[in-house]
């Protein structure tokens, strides 16, 4: 009886077929994770020479791309067009953009005296006490901490707030036009306070104690929360440790920021001394802070309705890093 061979079933055909590409699959190397790129925003290049200088910018396990900016503002809303993925504001001006939609959280901060931002004038001016302010043109960030606190030194003075006019102006645009005359005020912070002290012989006719929280946030967007979480909470708590660091050794710190921006050294310890920035977690008493400030913001205007700050902020940052 002759033999007959039978051809193999296609089913089994295939499923040899799929065996064979799993097993050439499983013994492939595996392929390269995508590396991780943070764009992060930065004024005057504070954060950047931080990590640079205190050593925690180190062995990165991703890429920092650096963005310089003058101010809070380009920074937002670079983070709302999804240019940035971290960058660091004043509290009201996170409060201004967040209230305009964008995807934004805070994730962590600092905090630093409050007389680190001033409302200046020039040397030669009769402008003597926040007494005199009233009928001055005066200038500041609109919807950030020069407005607020334009505001809020006009209301201590007991002056209405239409009984003078505020120009919104940038920090560069706005030091130009007090050196030139053009605003009889100008409402900032460091290292412009003491920039126009020490270079421009600027006086400061009042302060923020008592009137702002004076809290710098770190903000993220929506995107890289979810997206880059572990690479975010790894930059924010290197840049806490770093701000630790860096109230030991401010000479230090101030010398390397000089490098990275060519400010003055003496402008920039002048400021970091002034301010003794300490890093904040977000809790309950950080929040209460700024709803108290950001419930003035919408009473002065600033602010266009009542905001629940709570809804601003992302605590699970603060609680991971204290795990």
């Amino acid at each position: 009886m002759p033999l007959r061979f039978h051809a193999p079933r296609p089913t089994r055909r295939r499923a040899v077929a799929w065996l064979v590409a799993a097993l050439a699959l499983s013994a492939a190397p595996a392929r390269a994770a995508e590396p991780i790129v943070l764009r992060v925003g930065d004024q005057k290049g504070g954060n950047r020479s931080l990590l640079e200088i205190s050593g925690y910018g180190k062995d990165l396990p991703y890429t920092i791309a650096w963005s310089e900016f003058p101010a809070a503002a380009p920074i937002l809303e670079a983070l709302n067009a999804g240019a940035l993925d971290v960058g660091y504001t004043g509290d009201l001006s996170l409060l201004t953009a967040y209230a305009a939609g964008a995807p934004i959280k805070a994730i962590g901060g600092t905090k630093s005296d409050p007389r680190s931002q001033a409302i200046l004038v020039r040397q030669d001016s009769p402008i003597r006490s926040a007494a005199d302010l009233t009928g001055k043109r005066l200038a500041g960030t609109r919807g950030g901490w020069g407005q607020f606190l334009i505001d809020a030194t006009l209301e201590k003075a007991q002056i209405k707030l239409e009984d003078a006019t505020f120009a919104a102006l940038n920090p560069v645009d706005a030091k130009v036009a007090l050196v030139a005359g053009s605003v009889d005020a100008w409402a900032v912070w460091e290292p412009y306070v003491s920039f126009a002290a020490l270079k421009d012989k600027a006086r400061v006719i009042a302060d923020g104690a008592g009137l702002t929280p004076t809290i710098t946030f770190i903000v993220a967007s929506d995107s890289a929360i979810a997206t880059k979480r572990a690479a975010v909470q790894d930059l924010l708590e290197r840049l806490n440790k770093a701000r630790l660091w860096s109230l030991d050794h401010l000479p230090e710190y101030a010398k390397s920021t000089a490098a990275l921006t060519r400010l003055p050294e003496d402008v920039l310890l002048a400021a970091y001394s002034a301010q003794r920035t300490s890093p904040i977690g977000i809790d309950d008493g950080v929040v209460a802070e700024v709803q108290e400030a950001s419930d003035r913001a919408t009473r002065y205007g600033i602010l266009g309705k009542r905001l629940d700050v709570g809804q601003a902020v992302d605590r699970s940052f603060t609680a991971a890093a204290s795990n």
